[in-house]
């Protein structure tokens, strides 16, 4: 019996027999415990706003009040983070904004982040996964992506095309000459778009008009269509659709974007099927043309077994592609860039001083001239940090598991870049809704460029997945800039005292169409178009 609480023999035994079975239990619970607790900090995912059951935050995304991109970049500027973790369905969307992260996803981790996510717009435009950009990665990306940096963006080809793009230039001159002579207002967003529309048109299709010519050298009916296509793509072509994450809901069209990309792809369809067609078959009768532009180039490539390398699908799903991959950052830029100027004179004076210093008005700007606009360039720059076209970066998919900042990160995760999360960065940038060109003058430096390798922000996007066509990207938005200031004195139209720079609500261009006084300022007759070709001499 115990006495005083103490236990007697029997019951010391007992405790002891009962202790030795309960230990094992008992390190094997804390052993476990303590494995999970490694394996949960092992996987700790970003920070992100917290997940309904079942659903994730797809509710935010569907009654959000705000665009995605406001939205989250309101909740990271809140929990004082650069990388969060939003659950839409079964995917994990990744934004970034910090450029050390970046540089994790497009060199340290390069190859893992090397797919892209597919889609119902990717789908459509790809014509099934044909092309390069839009393709996850795989035998048919590499394949794509080899033609492109070997056949057609390569600097061969680029010094091949140069009069192609020369000849756009001083049409766009002649096109603002015979609006500003009939003292016209000049809408600067279809002066920009007609301008990159007529250059990719000509490259692919050697065609600045798919009908009849307009008699002042603007946009025809065709034309305007083709273009709004082709910005139609890139609104809707990764823009946070609900089927995006829940494939199964595809041809439900809950957001309505299925009704546009539709429409786009008939738009291409229309204009682009009956060329392709049609230059197929020339070149099956007589392999021996010269190439033209680059539809002949996509065409003429052979196997190893002298049969077409590519099929109609695929050369048709790359046309496209390589449209909507070029009109949207340099026409957005030069839009912004002259806002900019007219609410800040000082700017504007000092790139036409300097288009004056290096090129005179003598002859016309050319792309030879462009290593030493690097004040020009700066503004480029400038508006590509401050004013991107996009929020985001088109999407990394990561292809199996791994880190980044530390934070877990699935496979199967989409990585977004943010344009203005990077290029806004008050961590990175002194005064970073400012528009100052001058931030981007490195007296280092002896010629400034558009690219950006330290991912400060985001002109041409880098690594495997990287834009490959820097140089036509480049000499698309310095031509169009500086063929404008060379040409024409801006100021804004009579009665109008200042410029509204909001943004649209749902992306990043200007909510309102820039529209814009022009007068000439060189010599009459360098602004028709054979006095164009002569002057550019």
């Amino acid at each position: 019996m115990a006495k005083y609480g103490v236990p007697n023999s029997s019951t010391s035994h007992l405790i002891f027999l009962a202790t030795i079975c309960l230990l094992p239990i008992l390190l094997l619970f804390v052993f476990r415990k303590r494995t999970k607790s490694k394996q949960s900090s092992a996987r700790l995912l970003p920070p992100g706003p917290k997940p309904w059951p079942f659903i994730n935050n797809i509710h935010q995304l569907i009654f959000k009040k705000k665009p995605f991109y406001q939205w989250i970049h309101h909740f990271m500027e809140e929990k004082k983070t650069h990388i969060a973790c939003v659950r839409f369905g079964d995917v994990h969307v990744i934004p970034i904004v910090s450029p050390n992260i970046a540089l994790e996803v497009v060199r340290k981790n390069d190859v893992t982040f090397a797919s892209r996510p597919t889609s119902f717009a990717a789908h459509m435009f790809s014509k099934g996964y044909k092309s390069a950009a839009l393709t996850p990665s795989g035998d048919q990306w590499k394949k794509m992506r080899k033609i492109l940096t070997s056949e057609i963006v390569c600097p061969k080809r680029h010094r091949f095309f140069h009069e192609k793009r020369a000849e756009e230039a001083n049409h766009i001159l002649h096109y603002v000459f015979n609006k500003a002579k009939r003292f016209e207002q000049v809408d600067i967003r279809v002066v920009a778009r007609h301008y990159c529309g007529n250059v990719i048109r000509k490259l692919v299709f050697n065609k600045r008009y798919f009908s009849k010519p307009v008699h002042d050298g603007g946009p025809g009916a065709d034309e305007i269509e083709h273009v709004n296509a082709m910005f139609t793509s890139l609104e809707y072509l990764y823009a946070f659709s609900i089927s995006d994450y829940y494939p199964q809901l595809i041809g439900l069209n809950l957001d309505g974007h299925e009704t546009f990309i539709i429409a786009a792809c008939e738009t291409f369809k229309k204009f682009h099927d009956p060329i392709v067609d049609e230059r197929v078959e020339l070149w099956r009768e007589n392999q021996e043309r010269e190439p033209e532009d680059f539809l002949d180039i996509l065409i003429m490539l052979r196997d190893q077994e002298g049969r077409p390398l590519l099929t109609p699908d695929e050369i048709k799903a790359q046309s496209i592609e390589i449209m909507i991959a070029a009109v949207d950052n340099p026409s957005n830029a030069v839009e912004w860039i002259l806002a900019e100027m007219m609410k800040n004179p000082d700017i504007l004076q000092k790139a036409v001083n300097e288009i004056d210093y290096v090129v005179g008005k003598d002859r016309l700007v050319q792309e030879a001239d462009i290593p030493r606009l690097n004040y020009l360039k700066a503004c480029i720059r400038e508006a590509f940090r401050l004013h991107p076209m996009d929020p985001f970066n088109v999407p990394h998919v990561a292809m199996e598991d791994t880190k980044l900042a530390g934070y877990f990160i699935p496979k199967g995760s989409h990585v977004l870049l943010s344009r203005v999360g990077l290029g806004r960065n008050p961590d990175i940038w002194h005064e970073p809704l400012e528009f100052k060109p001058e931030r981007h003058l490195d007296v280092g430096r002896s010629d400034v460029v558009l690219a950006e390798p330290d991912m400060r922000f985001i002109s041409f996007s880098t690594g495997r997945r990287g834009c490959i066509a820097l140089n036509l990207g480049t000499a698309m938005a310095v031509m169009l800039l500086a063929r404008l200031l060379q040409g024409f004195s801006w100021s804004m139209p009579h009665g109008l005292s200042t410029i509204d720079l909001v943004e649209s609500y749902k992306n990043l261009k200007l909510a309102k169409p820039l529209v814009l006084q022009a007068e000439p300022r060189l010599p009459l007759c360098m602004y028709t178009p054979e006095k164009c070709l002569e002057a550019a001499v």
